[in-house]
């Protein structure tokens, strides 16, 4: 299976341009998918270091080596292999069209199938057990922090009163019927939210993106760069606030005349506003509609 046919990556022509000019030293693909984005790193020249928990993905060539692990633990891993300093990472975060598009994974309502969502098949906590074990306080939860669904308890109590719930279309449907008529009509499919909710949860992404990000941008060399594309607000908050914040020197209150914190900031920002694809890409693939990109650079101490 070949890297097209599992999965188009995003942005490809614009992350190639921003990792022209690095440092020396191993790339970091955090998210391998099909590879797409690993090969133009190999094709550039550097040595890549690519993550994927997922076991089904494509085998990469020689130049790529590839871990079966979240990279939530890239810290660990790569301090095994020994690697001290890397001079870019690139995050694709999200759900590649692979596993959106493979009914048996459970990911997407299109497609009847067995509730799961699980990106790494090997662990426990499913979909399936959290819509037909966890409380309706704990599952209204998820949907309201992880989903940003306003009709998260309606939802809830709608899901546990249906029990045993088997199916992505079973599912769907007692979402819809929970969320009101008139809210239904518009915008896009009234279960997207809710499985959004579900997925982050089962994968516990947000933590994934907060350990990640904290690992390549502690051992980025100066000059390195770290890119991250996302696709929902929550994701993109994460990022944005984790590269504000290594961007920021002294946080010393305005009104002190001399620093006095030592604080200096360890990357800059190479772009202040989000990357968005053009509208040829989006035509091209219309899941890139909602993608954002952020780059910052590691500094000097």
């Amino acid at each position: 299976m070949n890297q097209s046919s599992y999965h188009l990556p995003v942005l490809v022509d614009v992350v190639r341009n921003l990792m022209e000019q690095l440092p020396e030293g191993p790339v970091v693909d955090a998210t391998y998918g099909g590879g797409g984005h690993a090969q133009q790193f190999v094709e550039m020249g550097y040595p890549v270091i690519a993550f994927d928990r997922d076991e089904g993905v494509p085998k990469p060539g020689p130049a790529i080596e590839l871990l079966h692990e979240s990279f939530g633990n890239m810290g660990p891993a790569l301090k095994k292999m020994g690697v001290t300093a890397i001079a870019g990472a690139l995050f694709d975060l999200g759900v590649s069209s692979h596993q959106l598009d493979s009914g048996e994974r459970g990911f997407s309502y299109r497609h009847d199938a067995s509730l799961d969502m699980r990106m790494d098949t090997s662990q426990g906590l499913s979909a399936h057990v959290i819509v037909n074990e966890w409380s309706a306080e704990d599952i209204a939860e998820v949907l309201y922090k992880y989903g940003e669904e306003r009709f998260s308890r309606r939802i809830a109590e709608r899901i546990v009163a249906a029990r045993p719930i088997d199916t992505t279309q079973q599912l769907a449907e007692i979402v819809k019927e929970a969320i009101p008529a008139a809210t239904r009509r518009t915008g896009g499919h009234p279960a997207t939210r809710t499985f959004q909710g579900i997925r982050i949860a089962v994968n516990d992404e947000l933590r994934e993106i907060e350990d990640g990000l904290e690992t390549a941008l502690e051992l980025l060399s100066p000059g390195g760069r770290c890119v991250v594309i996302s696709y929902h607000s929550l994701e993109d908050r994460i990022v944005k606030h984790r590269f504000r914040e290594a961007a920021t020197g002294c946080v010393c209150p305005p009104e002190f005349p001399v620093c006095q914190c030592d604080e200096t900031a360890s990357m800059k920002l190479v772009s202040r506003k989000p990357i968005v694809p053009d509208a040829a890409e989006i035509e091209r693939n219309p899941r890139a509609r909602s993608a954002k990109l952020r780059v910052v650079e590691a500094v000097a101490a």
